[in-house]
């Protein structure tokens, strides 16, 4: 897309706004490519996921070579991103992937991938807030000696996330920016210092063989491990609200899905130089989420690790808000577009920001906190059930539905740009999509046969089947819907994707009548 055309993009949306009074389209030029990545950055989560998910994968699979599986990840979205990118030139929409999906497959599978997008986005959202709570009750219980239940600073959470969720996006950014920055420099310290005094085996490259990944293991440390990376995906999310949205987002979505994979391989294999290879599974087995600690405090001393801590629990207060961003953006767009009721489609005030998905999705957050609070009824209360249920099935609740998405967005890419006669200009694109589409769906029938491993639960457990049923339920109900819509209402269905386009066919529809 050409200078020109960008111009006469703003100008539409400027006739967009004015037309429909600035409440059914997002403020354009709020990000740049900085804010953009910082957004996007922080919905990953770095040194939750570092700190978190590196010791329980390592504890729970038994996989030395987690280094190597991160890597191995790392190429398949980076095949799933050159498409992904591709179609973001062509189709800019809050709704990303049920946008793309809408163009490729059609209006009925767009409805199915928007519910699916809601329900999936919003249990990552929420599931954090499980362990932020047990975090911060743990921060008070040992720096102030004062017992706070952990559903105190999840509530006091959800508030403040929604309040800055009816801010302007581009403050969101910069909130976003200051912690990420900062967690990353220290995830960073701790690998140079891991490196500079490693274990009795040294720089040992071992965690990169091959041969590490050998075991029953594999595919479910696969799925812990694809979790990680969730969050890279969601550029185009915000596209609406970038200047140059054809250049900025495919630009930034490469960005964040590279740093990612090699910030997260680097940082596991820091793990296997400071214990050693032989050595990690048992530490980690041994010390769980604690072991990230250990490790900084023999070598960076108690000061450093206590700063560790509280930006573990600044860096989980940032992929809240990213998440939550995410999923006012969704609600926004299918309320746009006649998936969710008209009044979630308008943006609020001066922030020009979707307040009402906003405030939904802070709703769906403090009744969902609260539910799990309540049904911690034991006497003394289970001081991990926040972690190991709120955040353990909500989170990957939300991993299966979007490894779904970027599986069906792959398989659009293909049909979109052949239905458009482009195939074999985009043929190596359309290539690398077909090899995504198919490690995806590979890695989801992973997960949803190892679930039982995912969330703690039995292998007989009604939890193995029940929680990826929830992601099988929004899609069955996404596709009632957009087949009842398209016999209802053909013409509300055909404009499912469309975005602001369809309110350029209203405004020239109006004109010529």
């Amino acid at each position: 897309m050409t200078t020109g055309s960008s111009n006469a993009s703003r100008a539409a949306a400027g006739g967009i706004s004015t037309y429909l009074g600035q409440e059914r389209a997002l403020r354009a030029d709020r990000l740049g490519a900085g804010g953009l990545l910082l957004s996007v950055l922080a919905a990953t989560a770095p040194l939750m996921v570092v700190a978190g998910v590196m010791p329980t994968t390592f504890a729970v699979m038994g996989i030395v070579g987690q280094p190597l599986l991160f890597v191995v990840l790392g190429v398949v979205l980076v095949l799933f991103s050159v498409g992904y990118a591709e179609m973001s030139r062509h189709v800019h929409n809050a709704g990303a992937f049920y946008a793309y999906i809408s163009r490729g497959l059609g209006g009925t599978a767009g409805a199915s991938a928007a519910l699916v997008a809601l329900a999936a986005y919003s249990a990552l959202q929420v599931g954090i807030y499980g362990i932020f709570g047990f975090e911060v009750s743990n921060l008070f219980a040992t720096y102030a000696d004062v017992q706070v239940a952990w559903w105190i600073p999840a509530l006091a959470a959800v508030a403040v996330v929604g309040l800055l969720g009816w801010l302007k996006i581009d403050v969101n950014a910069r909130v976003l920016g200051v912690l990420l920055v900062v967690e990353v420099i220290l995830v960073v310290i701790f690998d140079v210092a891991s490196i500079a005094d490693p274990a009795k085996q040294g720089l040992s490259l071992h965690a990169f063989n091959p041969d590490t990944l050998t075991g029953a293991g594999v595919g479910t440390a696969l799925c812990f491990c694809i979790a990680a990376f969730t969050g890279f995906e969601q550029a185009p999310v915000y596209a609406e609200e970038t200047s140059r949205p054809h250049v900025l987002v495919p630009r930034v979505m490469l960005l964040a899905v590279g740093f990612v994979t090699v910030f997260f391989a680097i940082s596991s294999w820091a793990y296997t130089v400071a214990t050693g290879p032989s050595a990690i599974v048992g530490a980690a087995q041994k010390q769980s989420a604690g072991l990230l600690f250990s490790l900084t405090e023999s070598r960076l001393g108690s000061t450093f690790t206590d700063v560790l801590h509280v930006l573990f629990v600044t860096g989980m207060f940032a992929a809240l808000l990213s998440f939550h961003n995410v999923v006012a953006r969704y609600a926004f767009a299918m309320g746009r577009e006649g998936l969710l009721p008209r009044t979630f489609g308008r943006t609020t005030g001066t922030s020009g920001a979707p307040g009402t998905g906003s405030l939904l999705q802070t709703v769906v957050s403090a009744v969902v906190v609260i539910a799990f609070a309540v049904a911690d009824d034991k006497p003394a209360g289970d001081p991990t059930a926040p972690v190991l249920h709120l955040f353990t099935w909500l989170g990957n609740i939300g991993a299966l539905g979007v490894i779904l998405l970027m599986a069906a967005a792959s398989v659009s890419v293909i049909v979109f740009f052949a239905r458009r006669g482009a195939a074999g200009a985009q043929a190596w694109r359309l290539v690398t999509s077909a090899l995504a589409a198919v490690a995806l769906l590979v890695i989801a029938g992973y997960t949803v046969k190892d679930f039982d491993v995912l969330v703690g639960a039995g292998p007989d457990s009604a939890l193995s089947w029940a929680l990826p049923g929830i992601i099988g339920l929004a899609l069955v109900v996404g596709l009632v819907q957009g087949l009842l819509l398209r016999s209802r209402s053909p013409e509300a269905h055909a404009r499912i994707g469309l975005g602001n386009e369809a309110f350029q066919l209203d405004k020239a529809a109006q004109e010529a009548s």
